[in-house]
């Protein structure tokens, strides 16, 4: 007899079985293998402890059966083949072992799929698989690895809790046996419970192998091993048939009922789907479940029902006095039972029903269940109020979309539905099967689908086979959906607050109130600019001392932009662009010179008018401050390129360039040149993109993008004009919603993570990877600068509130003068009050953008000043002061 065969395992994946009393011998099997399946072969079980410190040679010794069972036979020189190639011998570190069925032995099972029933479904199972859990290897846990193979399970070992668990959460055995005899390796309970714990667990039966009674020792109870988790407990028995035995018990038994009960759940997910309401009762009328549409239906929770006898819940009293007594007859005799029949709702409401009552016989022939199924009878008018949603209730046009949902609903909605059916809100209701065109079925077969196609096709498709409920809110989100303005949120009435109205309806709309047959043409100020006698700088070194002075304090958010104003008679952009685009280093990314940026910055600041109260270079020199601030933001600052800084830095330089004092609306209304150019539509945003690469352009002297390759020079336009066009207001809350649900929740979910794990995590990291986010994130950055006028100290705040209402109360005198549509009333300089329109502005359109931009950049001086702010203009209005105010020592700003 000869000793068991080795295999070898060279470095080039190539293995070399040989019996080792015959290695000089010529026999020799050579299988070539991959290195992933060579790495592998690692992770099965190891009897000798020389394969630990050679990696690259694997000893298998081959199990051999004990003599006491006739059904395996001594393989003395055959090389033993563990059953290997499945992921999960790999996953299971090196405790593991997989057992092989041996198809040369007839003694031995085949595993194979077997076929079972439970009621009307045929279930095809998978072969068993068994998990061993032995600290060490001895006769009980041969034991049990030979019956698995006689019994053709597949068959896993592992040797520590910690491979155990990765093994069952890998393959999910529907046996596990855990060696219980001696806790001095592991703690079996504990394992038990750690498995019990997954969800995979719910069907598994797990035995306990505990060591066998002396005669003078008690047996002992159960209880402690059930509370733990095992289903069973075998006394230590190494005998192979003893095993065999046990397994075949547990697989017939318990295993096959638990494979049985885990289809139960598609069951009951088909139930909890089904349109039909369905409710199950004991043979003593006690409700034991109750589906979804039930509930829906009935106005019930499951909770207030489960439990309770049908004759608990309120009766209807339209059904015939002798109805129930009739349906009870019938069931009791295992008869089922189908008619109409009148439920009452938690509401109090009474309903009719389509009802149908199946008797289910179980044990002993008995009547066990009865189950219930339940639709609405749809020819009821009043079931059709009682779905109304309470949203739809308050249109006039509820009527007929009631009907035309009932019928949608008697027809199964068998045909596609034209979306303006749909959502339609006509009163002419026999027209509704004339507008189910085709076009919708032509948009389904389209290979290219707009993304708001696409959510329209499946709230088509959803409200095909949905209850009259579903159906009704479904339509009421198309006709959502069909509105462009998605993000705006809607306005109560003027009456409610007419600052906030005439404000939002002033910026967000294109103001075209045309007057009967009247068009007005607005002639812009060409009057040239005077900015003083102050020189130039010829170098950035070379700046006045009173203004190096003050652009020493430029990084700072409290930087007074007035004072600069002041001391370069209101030519502050040219000297702080200067300053902040050499910090940023703007002119080495655009390769031009200082004085080609210096000439840009001229011809730029003397494109903005210097009569505007607000809208002037100041402005635009307060806009770049910002936007340089937000840009020192660490986080800002990780998310965003050279090239957006850059883009970012000139959009804030230009985005109100040859701004002419007065707003889209107005231009708009009084036919104005530019509104005509743009077709009303981002009239101002896009004048002042185009003009300002026509300026930059058109002299070489100042044309900073000269030097730039054409890819570099595309890319920073397209972002340079996207910015700009960002500022426009009438689509402010779309950019916050987009910046909020794609920037803003993220990050705050994955903080919460790291948070919860214990780990830092870089929340930008990614940020950078996606360009449509630094999109978001450019816009949103532009949009804080160009209206960060509430969060500046209170002193500038209230300067630049008193600049933006002269400049509305000077567009509504040439309103009036002109005989044009007067966009904000409220803005009258004989009646307006600053500080309500302060807080209008503030409540709209401020507080929510800020706290989401704080929420990223992280701005506590910003929020601190706005909160300050929005108090002073708070007590303001509370002392009915129509003028503006300034802060006194003694009430602190109030």
């Amino acid at each position: 007899m000869g000793c068991a065969p080795s295999i070898h395992v060279s470095q080039s994946g190539v293995i070399y079985c040989r019996d080792s009393d015959e290695s000089n011998s010529p026999h020799q099997t050579t299988t070539t293998i991959s290195q992933g399946t060579a790495a592998t072969l690692h992770g099965l079980f190891i009897k000798t402890d020389a394969a630990d410190s050679i990696p690259s040679v694997l000893a298998y010794q081959s199990r051999q059966p004990p003599p006491n069972c006739p059904g395996h036979p001594r393989r003395d020189k055959e090389p033993a083949t563990g059953r290997e190639g499945r992921s999960g011998a790999h996953r299971c570190c090196g405790v593991e072992a997989e057992t092989q069925t041996n198809s040369q032995s007839s003694s031995v099972k085949q595993a194979s799929a077997t076929e079972t029933e439970i009621g009307p479904m045929r279930l095809t199972q998978d072969p068993i698989q068994v998990l061993l859990i032995f600290a060490k290897e001895d006769k009980q846990s041969d034991g049990f690895w030979w019956a698995c193979d006689r019994a053709g399970y597949r068959c896993n070992i592992a040797r520590t809790p910690e491979s155990a668990l990765e093994c069952f959460l890998d393959k999910q055995h529907e046996i596990i046996v855990i060696d219980h005899r001696n806790s001095r390796y592991f703690d079996a309970e504990a394992i038990c419970r750690s498995i019990r714990a997954t969800k995979p667990a719910e069907h598994t039966v797990i035995l306990a192998v505990v060591p066998p009674l002396s005669a003078d020792q008690e047996e002992a109870s159960v209880l402690s091993l059930l509370h733990a988790g095992f289903n069973r407990r075998y006394l230590e028995n190494s005998s192979i048939i003893a095993c065999y035995n046990e397994l075949i018990q547990i697989e017939y038994g318990e295993v096959r009922s638990q494979f049985k009960l885990r289809a139960c759940n598609s069951v009951f997910t088909a139930l909890e789907h089904c349109h039909e309401g369905i409710e199950i009762t004991s043979e003593d009328h006690v409700i034991q479940y109750v589906n979804p549409a039930f509930e829906r239906m009935m106005g019930y929770q499951k909770g207030e029902l489960i439990g309770k006898e049908l004759t608990e819940l309120p009766k209807s009293d339209k059904n015939r006095a002798d109805l129930l007594d009739t349906i009870n007859t019938c069931i009791k005799r295992g008869k089922e039972w189908q008619g109409v029949y009148y439920a009452r709702r938690k509401s109090g409401d009474s309903i009719q029903q389509h009802v149908k009552i199946t008797p289910v016989t179980g044990q002993g022939g008995k009547i066990r269940h009865f189950v219930s199924i339940k639709k609405l009878c749809c020819t009821n008018d009043s079931n059709k109020q009682t779905y109304k949603t309470h949203r739809d209730e308050k249109h006039a046009g509820d009527q007929f979309q009631s009907e035309s949902h009932s019928f949608r609903y008697k027809n199964k909605r068998k045909e596609s539905i034209d979306v303006k059916s749909v959502t339609s809100r006509s009163s002419d209701a026999p027209s509704l099967q004339n507008r189910r065109y085709s076009s919708v079925a032509r948009i389904h077969s389209m290979t290219i689908e707009a993304p708001i196609t696409k959510v329209i096709n499946i709230i088509n498709s959803a409200q095909e086979n949905s209850p009259v409920t579903v159906a009704e809110a479904l339509d009421r989100v198309l006709e959502i959906l069909r509105t462009t303005e998605l993000y705006s949120p809607q306005l109560g009435t003027k009456d409610e607050d007419p600052h906030t109205s005439d404000l939002v309806g002033g910026l967000m709309t294109d103001g075209l109130k045309r007057l009967s047959g009247n068009e007005y043409v607005f002639s812009k100020n060409t009057t040239n600019q005077s900015h003083g006698h102050l020189s130039v700088p010829v170098t950035i070194n070379d700046v006045p001392p009173c203004i190096a002075h003050l652009l020493d304090n430029e990084e700072s958010w409290d930087f007074n932009i007035f004072e600069l104003e002041a001391v370069t008679n209101k030519r502050p952009l040219v000297y702080l662009g200067l300053k902040i685009f050499a910090r940023f280093g703007v002119c080495e990314f655009l390769n031009c010179s200082e004085a080609t940026l210096r000439a840009w910055f001229q011809v730029i600041e003397a494109n903005y008018h210097s009569s505007n109260s607000y809208h002037n270079s100041t402005h635009a020199a307060d806009v770049l401050h910002a936007t340089a601030f937000f840009l020192g933001k660490e986080r800002v600052k990780a998310s965003l390129d050279h090239l957006d800084e850059v883009a970012a830095l000139i959009a804030a330089t230009v985005h109100d360039v040859d701004h002419p004092g007065r707003t889209n609306s107005f231009l708009c209304n009084a036919g104005s040149e530019l509104a005509v150019l743009y077709n009303d539509t981002a009239v101002l945003e896009s004048h002042h993109a185009a003009l300002a690469f026509q300026l930059t352009v058109k002299d070489n002297k100042c044309n900073i993008f000269k030097n730039l390759n054409r890819n570099h020079y595309r890319t920073l336009r397209q972002a340079i004009i996207d910015m700009v066009l960002a500022t426009e207001m009438t689509k402010h809350f779309e950019h916050v919603n987009k910046f909020v649900n794609s920037i803003t929740k993220p990050m705050a979910s994955e903080e919460t993570n790291s948070h919860n794990e214990g780990s830092d995590c870089e929340c930008t990291t990614n940020l950078k990877n996606f360009p449509d986010n630094q999109t978001l994130i450019k816009r949103m950055m532009i949009k804080c600068a160009d209206v960060a006028n509430p969060c500046r100290p209170l002193e500038l705040c209230i300067e630049w509130a008193g600049r933006i209402s002269e400049e509305y109360f000077a567009q509504t005198d040439e309103e009036k003068r002109q005989g044009l549509p007067v966009v904000m009333p409220v803005f009258d300089r004989n009646t307006c009050s600053i500080p309500k329109s302060q807080i209008s502005f503030i409540d709209y359109f401020i507080m929510d953008m800020f706290d989401a931009w704080d929420a990223f950049a992280h701005l506590p001086v910003l929020m601190q000043h706005l909160a300050r702010n929005y108090k002073h203009w708070k007590t303001l209005d509370e002392l009915k002061c129509r003028s503006l105010q300034l802060p006194s020592e003694n009430n602190n700003g109030s």
